[in-house]
């Protein structure tokens, strides 16, 4: 093996917790290995061209220098530039310069693979190779769900009812697929089958795929069961007549990037991707939010709308101090997703704001990335400039719907029917709605927000969506027009114009 080497740009990591000994370098491990396009994808991609894969050359090179140094290739896919690499943990070390560690947490728990610094790769690949994702298998995204406290709950709905709410197209989602990203948990058809039946509706196809090892697993972790029936129960719901196919993943960057990708590309191509799990941008590396943002376009291109959730924990997204953006909600090839407080009665709205329930209860995740500039399609909306100062940054989110817990969405988990809230709610409500769209067209949207923000202008509501204008989720408030709350807005009837 070549031993000259270079750094790979972004690949730093920051240690977590109280390291107790080095990782059995025995194990057996994977790694996604994630290469350039062979040319670039222009920043508004209207369809998907092989040259924004990688090139024959460079999937040589990498299979080259891997398998000299003794590790095993177990997949490659060309499309998202993707070698996904087998080896035990001391060849993977030694070929990216680099130690992992079992680590305990501050719960006693111990984790293993965690580094801290960088990666390096041989020099001939410097330029080729763009991000090694998995070899640090600390979890990397966190549910967007919160289960009300059921003495709390003042009212609540179900998906049904806030499609008539909302003023949803008449559309059922026929001949369309909608793909959801789980890093955790499952369901059962038994649960779908009451659940939906409760709601007079035959239960949507809903089919399970592997991506990395994860697997369809109800049962094991209640708190991501309800992360993942809440998804397809809210999509399917809102869209009864399409195919729902969830991607299970290990809860790791790999895990996470692996699964946006397979689901891209995926035959048919999905028309709406819903994502209800993110963390902060500052926990991520810069070459994993890179990655990730890379296989978003990459949907948009191929014609799927990626709708994620904004976060549950207002402005700062639990980190201090000052305003910090959840990702991949701040991608900006994703439809972000905040959320409201909504009280209707007989199908109308009453009132809808800002959901924020202070400390004990959540708020709608929003703001300025630091990751990510202003997009031109947002450049018109009056995006602020970043709490660090400095230029504006791109503006989470760009839709809304009902997200706070007291006023609910009904589903059942477990066997148990229970009221939840939080953002995660909001990405399966519009990936509903684009299903709804989307068969009405005959044709997918793909990256919407260039006809969301068209002609856009500071303080003035937008054509397709209901303003909110009352409340804040910290740092900022609602005003009229794009807000850093509620982007532009939730539907209403001229949704259907899209």
């Amino acid at each position: 093996m070549n031993s000259t080497v270079v750094k790979l740009a972004g690949s730093e990591r920051q240690p977590i917790g109280e390291i107790v000994r080095e990782a059995p370098g025995a194990s057996i491990a994977q790694v996604t290995v994630i290469l350039r396009r062979a040319a670039p994808m222009p920043a508004l991609p209207t369809r998907f061209l092989p040259e924004y894969g990688s090139s024959a050359a460079d999937v040589v090179a990498v299979v080259a220098s891997v398998a000299a140094a003794g590790l095993k290739i177990v997949g490659v896919h060309t499309p998202s530039r993707r070698i996904r690499v087998e080896g035990t943990v001391a060849d993977l070390c030694r070929y990216f310069h680099t130690a992992v560690h079992e680590v305990k947490h501050a719960d006693g728990s111990i984790q293993q693979r965690m580094r801290a610094g960088g990666l390096s790769i041989p020099a001939e690949l410097a330029g080729i190779v763009v991000a090694v994702l998995g070899l640090d298998d600390r979890s990397q995204a966190e549910t967007r769900h919160i289960v009300a406290d059921p003495n709390a709950v003042g009212v609540s709905y179900t998906p049904v009812q806030l499609a008539e709410i909302y003023q949803m197209p008449p559309a059922d989602g026929t001949g369309q697929t909608i793909a959801i990203i789980e890093l955790g948990g499952g369901f059962s058809q038994t649960d779908l089958t009451s659940y939906f039946g409760g709601l007079s509706l035959a239960p949507p196809t809903v089919t399970a795929q592997t991506v990395d090892g994860g697997v369809n697993a109800p049962g094991q972790d209640p708190n991501a069961d309800g992360e993942v029936l809440l998804d397809i129960e809210v999509a399917g719901a809102i869209a009864p007549k399409a195919n729902i196919v969830v991607y299970f993943t290990q809860n790791t960057d790999a895990g996470f990037v692996d699964a946006i990708s397979t689901a891209a590309h995926a035959d048919p191509t999905p028309c709406a991707i819903s994502v209800s799990w993110g963390q902060s941008e500052d926990h991520w590396t810069a070459q994993s939010r890179t990655a990730m943002d890379n296989a978003i376009a990459d949907a948009v291109a191929l014609g799927a709308t990626v709708t994620v959730a904004a976060g549950d924990n207002g402005s700062s997204d639990s980190q201090k101090p000052g305003a910090h953006c959840d990702f991949p909600a701040s991608s900006p090839h994703a439809l972000g997703c905040g959320g409201t407080s909504l009280h209707a009665s007989e199908g109308k709205v009453v009132s809808e704001t800002v959901w924020n329930d202070g400390k004990s209860g959540g708020s709608t995740g929003g703001g300025v990335s630091d990751a990510f500039q202003l997009p031109a399609w947002q450049a018109g909306a009056g995006v602020p400039k970043r709490s660090g100062g400095g230029s504006a940054g791109r503006g989470v989110p760009d839709v809304a719907a009902n997200a706070d817990p007291q006023t609910g969405y009904q589903v059942l988990v477990d066997g148990q029917p229970q009221v939840i809230g939080g953002t995660s709610a909001v990405a399966p409500l519009w990936a509903g709605l684009i299903a709804r769209l989307a068969q009405l067209n005959g044709k997918p949207l793909g990256l919407l927000q260039p006809t969301l923000y068209a002609g856009v202008k500071p303080g003035v509501p937008v054509t397709y969506l209901r303003d909110i204008t009352s409340g804040n989720n910290g740092a900022y408030k609602a005003r009229p027009g794009w807000d850093a709350c509620t982007g532009l807005g939730v539907p209403q009837a001229a949704v259907s114009a899209l």
